[in-house]
């Protein structure tokens, strides 16, 4: 609390319940709630105490402690009894309204006799007609009662729905629940849907709805047919209950949602989300619902054979899925029989043995953009599932055929099959590994296989080029080194030199990475690549004897280090090179029948005409190479190929054409080992075929399967930069729970959580995830996510530009919320920030919302304060124009024009407003033909005929305006902008 421990006075006191009433329900707010009422108690007040009390029995409530609720609504009830009078109208209301709480707390305790519930229905309705209030509250907790118990509810309902609400009623989103609920169970899902629709809608809302008709409203959806809207419902709902004790059973219908549509894989990763739910629950009713669903879920995964999986479960031990099914399944059982002893039915284990008895209602349903399956959560698992997963075990079945089963054919197998290129052989060399590995290996004694030593150098040869592909530069050079060493002592002269070439090349490859040296990166790569050639050339002249297949691969890596120059250096001067040498190799390997190489050459061609910027040539080249691998092969470099002429049509702009070519490679990729191909690369660039395409449905599968390759491989970074452009895509089409399941999923990875991954990378995320909360008007938690970021971003001294970004929409974030001072505080940092890492548009356009929100708000109160940002604005727009800065849009003095215009608009002056918008129309300029500025025009022009036409009330000119507006946006094509001005002017003739 900001306030003292202890407050002194009685404002200090209503201060502290005031700022506690803000903190989320939990252990913090609950345990203070009880130190204020100690508080009150040494006041000589009974109405500090008794507003104490009922914050601490709302903690209670909402923090799932039914025990003790009614405990502090029987203190109430005494002083009401005692000392009526100090109870005004709002107080009285309050307390009338929560023995609806006391009902519900007791029916959630077994241990309370069923004639104590049945007594205290009746001390409500006596109370309530003693009082003179509407009994139909009564009348709701006695159907409630009948429903938990397990009695014929036709007449109790009756009594209970035919019956007007009263001010003391449950809200209307809870009553549409509870009469829905009402025909679920008898058996009519239709009409229960067609009564939560309002709720569902989100017409009707409370503290626990829409999030408990949702969780109650997901089997009913599927089992009528509406899957999608199940879904969306679910993400909904979900993020609603998720870590909340008091929405326990809400949680538990959510699993049981997984577990029904073939979704336990995520049922599993909610389960572990929500682990503090087996601990912080004290409701023994919410616990069963929990517990519930928890064991459908648990059932089915150990059903599927995954009952070793490791799971989320009670503190203090670890659990397999199999373990905590049956701690979880003794723990519902008895409480249910508990339940049932006090009912004196079997209504409660009746209902949990239909949920855990209910079969499967979907095979398969696609709840999240991130899809699991069980085997990814496995330990070690890769973590590529659905189709993706399906093809990566097909090609690995493949591969698996192709090895011998005798060592020294496979040795000489994977040697062969290593001097051609195939991709084959990584499956050979990963069976070599382990047979290595094991204590009983024996090498064997054939010339034709070579000493033990020779072997050991192929296998480290094999790891440094899979070190190279997932980034790992310094381990690959290391181990080609060590492999060089190895294949010297065996007397494989031709390795010792394409191993230290390789490891030249990979070398000259990480150059640069670190940038230090003080040296420009790019330069500093360029010149050790360059180098490298230098070098590998060398090497080449000095040896002799050298075999076609080695004398082709060093050739490659000369080319190879020529064109990651060019690439490098962006220098058209480096391409007559880098063609040079890619005819060499060409002309080498075509000699000798070397197709991987000629290949290779071909490719490296097509690359350099396009990083020259001559991409007709580029696919020219490319078809040639098509041609030529249709024919001679190598087949496995047909996806590769397909792949780069796709990217070339992109660049061409011709997307279908790039669609075709990159499906068509992705085609083929399947019928290759999983790491033969970059089928990341082919996903990625298929969603950007498909977004120009107008396709974002199809990009968004192909990014988020682009994110599972990566994962497959290792390279964590890449994926997790693919799933956050994924969820900005969500962001952009507006399915914003797609948007933030797939953040969350991604900040629960372990990684994350255990603080692994790139704090900069996990910032993005979180970054995003408020962007999406806020999109998703759950303004609390974006502010919250927002703040926290601020604060954290402020730290970053090499990124000051970065901490202005966030601390700019922070600000604006806390003025939405109303929280002006502290809002104007963050902006002032993010003018620090700026100040030293100029974002002068950003900065603009934060400093303007912030007036435009204090005026919207506060009126002619906030007028000052928002002229004052405005004044702010004017400044850095000043700056900016020095600076020669150049917006995106509009100038930023137009920009700050209009705003005055709004500002002083929403104050009701009305003449500066006029006076500031004709300024920014002039600023503005009249509009031409193209897109872009017409309808800022057109909507300062609206503006501005409503301020004039209406609320200074000179319709006249401003039709006049509007008119000629509308004349010129209609001669230039520009028809979508007109109707606003239309329809304004169309108000003002009907109103004159």
């Amino acid at each position: 609390m900001a306030t003292a421990p202890h407050p002194q006075s009685t404002d200090e006191l209503f201060h502290a319940l005031r700022e506690n009433h803000q903190l989320p329900y939990g252990r913090t707010r609950t345990v203070t709630a009880e130190e204020l009422v100690d508080a009150a108690e040494r006041f000589a007040e009974p109405v500090p105490l008794i507003h104490a009390l009922l914050e601490l029995q709302e903690a209670y409530t909402y923090g799932s402690d039914p025990r003790k609720s009614p405990v502090v609504f029987a203190r109430l009830l005494t002083l009401f009894d005692e000392q009526p009078d100090a109870f005004d109208e709002r107080l009285r209301g309050q307390l009338f309204w929560r023995f609806k709480w006391v009902a519900n707390a007791l029916r959630a305790l077994p241990e309370i006799p069923l004639a104590s519930l049945r007594q205290w229905l009746t001390e409500m309705r006596d109370r309530y007609e003693k009082e003179g209030l509407g009994l139909q509250p009564y009348y709701g907790q006695a159907y409630q009662l009948a429903v938990h118990v397990g009695e014929d509810t036709t007449l109790a309902y009756e009594l209970w729905a035919g019956r007007r609400r009263t001010p003391h009623s449950d809200c209307e989103a809870c009553e549409i629940c509870a009469r829905a609920l009402y025909r679920v169970a008898a058996g009519d899902d239709e009409r229960a849907l067609e009564v939560w629709a309002p709720v569902l809608a989100g017409k009707e809302s409370c503290q626990e709805e829409p999030a408990r008709s949702v969780s109650h409203a997901l089997l009913p959806l599927l089992r009528t047919g509406h899957a999608d809207r199940a879904r969306e419902l679910h993400l909904a709902g979900y993020r609603a209950c998720r870590r909340n004790p008091s929405m326990a059973g809400e949680v538990g219908r959510h699993l049981e949602f997984c577990a029904l549509t073939g979704n336990e894989a995520r049922g599993l990763e909610l389960l572990a989300e929500n682990r503090n739910l087996f601990d912080e629950v004290d409701s023994p009713l919410d616990q069963l619902d929990f517990l519930t669903g928890v064991e459908v879920l648990l059932r089915r995964v150990e059903g599927l054979g995954h009952g070793e999986l490791p799971v989320a479960g009670y503190a203090g031990r670890p659990w397999t899925v199999a373990g905590l099914c049956g701690e979880v399944r003794g723990r519902g059982d008895g409480l249910a029989a508990r339940f049932d002893t006090r009912n004196g039915t079997s209504a409660q284990s009746g209902r949990r043995k239909a949920r855990l008895d209910r079969a499967p209602l979907l095979d398969a349903l696609e709840l999240a953009l991130r899809t699991r399956v069980l085997d990814d959560l496995a330990p070690g698992a890769a973590g590529v599932a659905g189709a993706q997963g399906a093809a990566v075990a097909a090609s690995a079945s493949r591969a698996a055929a192709a090895v011998p089963e005798e060592l020294p054919e496979l040795i000489r197998r994977a040697r062969e099959l290593d001097e051609e290129g195939h991709p084959d052989a990584r499956a050979c060399w990963a069976r070599l590994r382990g047979l290595v590995a094991a204590r009983d290996y024996s090498h064997p004694e054939d010339p034709a296989v070579g000493p033990y030593g020779r072997l050991c150098a192929d296998l480290l040869s094999d790891e440094a080029y899979r070190a190279a592909e997932r980034g790992d530069y310094a381990s690959a050079v290391d181990l080609h080194e060590e492999a060089a060493g190895l294949y010297e002592d065996a007397g494989a002269a031709d390795d010792v030199v394409q191993a230290r070439a390789c490891a030249l090349l990979t070398a000259a490859e990480a150059a640069g990475e670190d940038g230090e040296g003080g040296e420009d990166e790019a330069e500093v790569k360029a010149a050790g690549l360059a180098g490298a050639h230098a070098a590998v050339v060398r090497l080449q002249e000095e040896a002799s004897g050298l075999a076609p297949y080695v004398e082709g691969r060093l050739l490659r890596l000369r080319a190879s280090a020529l064109g990651v120059r060019l690439q490098t250096s962006g220098d058209p001067a480096h391409a007559a090179v880098v063609f040079a040498e890619a005819d060499l190799l060409q002309e080498f390997a075509t000699r000798h029948g070397l197709t991987t190489q000629v290949s290779g050459a071909m490719l490296l061609r097509a690359g350099t005409y396009a990083l020259s910027g001559d991409l007709p040539a580029a696919v020219a080249e490319i078809d040639a190479l098509r041609d030529r691998l249709a024919s001679d092969g190598p087949a496995w470099h047909l996806p590769r190929a397909l792949g780069l002429r796709g990217r070339l049509q992109l660049g061409l702009r011709d997307a279908a054409a790039a669609h075709a070519d990159l499906a068509e490679g992705l085609r083929l990729a399947a019928a290759w080992p999983a790491d033969a191909v970059d089928t990341s690369r082919l996903h990625a660039d298929l969603a950007q075929a498909c977004l120009h395409l107008g396709r974002p449905d199809e990009a968004l599968t192909h990014l988020t399967r682009s994110a599972e390759v990566d994962l497959r491989d290792g390279k964590r970074v890449d994926a997790f930069c693919t799933y956050s452009n994924a969820a900005q895509l969500c962001l952009d089409l507006g399915r914003i729970e797609d948007s933030i399941a797939l953040l969350d999923s991604l900040l629960g990875e372990p990684d994350v959580t255990g603080g692994e991954l790139d704090d900069r990378l996990v910032a993005q995320l979180r970054l995003l995830r408020a962007r999406a909360l806020h999109a998703g008007d759950d303004l609390k938690a974006a502010t919250a996510e927002f703040v926290a970021l601020a604060a954290e971003s402020a730290g970053w001294d090499d990124d000051p530009g970065s901490h202005a970004m966030i601390a700019a929409e922070t600000a604006m974030i806390l003025a939405e919320a109303g929280e002006f001072d502290r809002a104007g505080e963050v902006a002032d940092r993010a003018l620090a920030a700026h100040a030293l890492s100029p974002r002068y548009e950003l900065i603009s356009n934060c400093l303007r919302e912030l007036a435009r929100l204090r005026a919207q708000q506060q009126g002619p109160d906030g007028l000052a304060a928002a002229l004052a940002h405005l004044d702010e604005a004017g400044r850095v727009a000043e700056a900016a124009r020095a600076a020669g800065f150049q917006p995106v849009g509009r100038s930023l003095e137009t920009a700050l024009a209009y705003e005055h215009g709004r500002v002083h608009a929403y104050v009701g002056a009305y003449e500066d407003a006029l006076a500031a918008l004709e300024k920014a129309l002039g600023l503005l300029g009249e509009p031409g033909a193209e897109e872009g500025g017409a309808g800022e025009w057109a909507e300062c022009v609206r503006l501005s005929g409503a301020v004039e036409g209406i609320y200074l009330e000179r319709p006249a000119p401003a039709l006049v305006r509007l008119d000629a507006a509308v004349a010129r946006l209609t001669a230039l094509g520009h028809l979508e902008e007109c109707e606003p001005l239309a329809s304004l002017a169309a108000q003002l003739r009907d109103e004159g």
